[in-house]
């Protein structure tokens, strides 16, 4: 029997977000105690699944209690599930994430979100020498028919230290590298949801391998490791 997200999950965030606060979610706290073990086993299951292809060696779901110190939105709970799936360092770089929101709101996104100053740097000067290849990788047709375009926050012009007219610049002044991939309600509680999620983090294997292979070697080429 196929494993999968059960709408009561969206039932049960839908109410949470027309009841934010403490008196209704200690009131309801037991169902969705029940509600996130389902949800549990379908990252868990998802873990295993990419284990199968791909060295990953932690999964973290993180908690529905939202951080409200440096926020304007004082809500104490989050409407959404939210896990990360973590590949093993320092060989392998990148991450995969998968978000479980109502409302058509679910996805999953892949990449490098927060690269440290030294990965960003070392990034940015491999597409300043050649980006050809990196190109050539998520330009790919079926790459793209999963995965769309390359998205995440930029600086205006160009880095510090960078030609503002560089060839490659639409790439060099990206701050981070992130793919996302949005699914429907419907999707998401199908039988078929989990074998989907893995397909589409399967084809992202290029792109990986070819930022694993940049971050963990000088622009030379000699390994860092």
């Amino acid at each position: 029997m196929a494993i999968t997200i059960p709408t009561k999950a969206f039932t049960f965030f839908k109410n949470l977000k027309k009841n934010n606060n403490r008196e209704w979610f200690t009131e309801h706290k037991p169902e969705f105690k029940n509600i996130e073990t389902e949800v549990k086993s379908f990252y868990n299951a998802l873990l295993e699944t990419l284990q199968k292809h791909d060295d990953v060696d932690k999964m973290k779901m993180f908690r529905v209690y939202r951080d409200v110190r440096f926020s304007k939105d004082k809500t104490p709970y989050k409407t959404h599930f939210g896990g990360s799936f973590g590949r093993t360092k320092p060989r392998l770089r990148g991450g995969y994430y998968l978000h479980i929101a109502p409302n058509n709101e679910s996805f999953i996104a892949t990449g490098f979100w927060e690269p440290n100053k030294e990965d960003l740097l070392r990034i940015r000067k491999e597409l300043e020498l050649d980006a050809a290849e990196f190109r050539k990788i998520i330009g790919a047709k079926k790459f793209k028919s999963s995965w769309g375009e390359l998205t995440g926050d930029e600086v205006k012009t160009a880095p510090k230290n960078f030609n503002k007219e560089h060839r490659d610049i639409d790439l060099i002044r990206k701050k981070q590298f992130i793919f996302t991939k949005k699914f429907s309600d419907k999707e998401v509680t199908s039988s078929d949801f989990l074998n989907e999620v893995n397909k589409s983090f399967m084809a992202i294997r290029p792109y990986f391998d070819y930022m694993s292979e940049v971050l963990t070697t000088d622009l030379n080429g000699v390994s860092l490791i």
